[in-house]
Formats: structure tokens, sequence, C-alpha cells
């Protein structure tokens, strides 16, 4: 069974970083695209990024320049390197993948930024 567990959220500084990171099992982590979503209460969960299994990354216009995507496959870690962080972008964070015809989520990690 795909299981996806996410860490790394918490406080941080308006300007400051962390990194998310997504441990993934059940699946041949290489082959699949992973994703990053987020959701603030009350709004539809949002694209931030993603990583094909070839590396490719691809990122929201509010992500762009400041955070990136990676992938460990030797670890089936996928991160998310959150740099210049504003309080808009306190949301829970979701880690994504589509495995056959479903759609796996981890539990989420909270990033709160404020100061």
């Amino acid at each position: 069974q795909v299981q996806l567990v996410e860490s790394g959220g918490g406080l941080a500084q308006p300007g400051g970083s962390l990194r998310l990171s997504c441990a993934a099992s059940g699946l041949t982590f290489s082959n699949y695209a992973m994703r990053w979503y987020r959701q603030i209460p009350g709004k539809q969960r949002e694209l931030v990024a993603s990583i094909t299994s070839g590396g490719l990354t691809n990122y929201a216009d509010s992500a762009k320049g400041r955070f990136t995507i990676s992938r460990d496959n030797a670890k089936k870690t996928v991160y998310l390197q959150m740099n210049s962080l504003k309080p808009e972008d306190t949301a829970v964070y979701y880690c994504n993948t589509l495995y056959g015809p479903l759609d796996y989520w981890g539990q989420g990690t909270q990033v709160f930024v404020s100061s």
C-alpha cells in the first residue's frame, strides 16, 4: 500500500526558510511523478510544485523563484525547499502522487509564517 509521510513544517518568520520532506513507501518511487500541494482553510487545495520521474520540475507562479522541489530516489523522498517565506504561504502542505488510477496523499504538514 502506498504511504506518504510529510515532515518539516513549523513556524517561520517572513523571509525565512523551511524544508519539507515527504517519505514514500509502497511504490517504485523513481518511476512516479511527485507533487506538493497546499491548502488554506476555506480554500481549494492548490498545486505548488511538481517533479517528474526524470527530474523535470514545474512551479505555481506563487512559488517560482522561492521554492525548489527535488527528489532523492535512493531515499524515496521528495523535498520542498521554501525560501523567502511570506505570511500568505501559511497553509497545510501535502505530498501527492498518482499511482495507477488513484491519487495518494500524505497527512499534511502545517507551515505557519508569522513574525
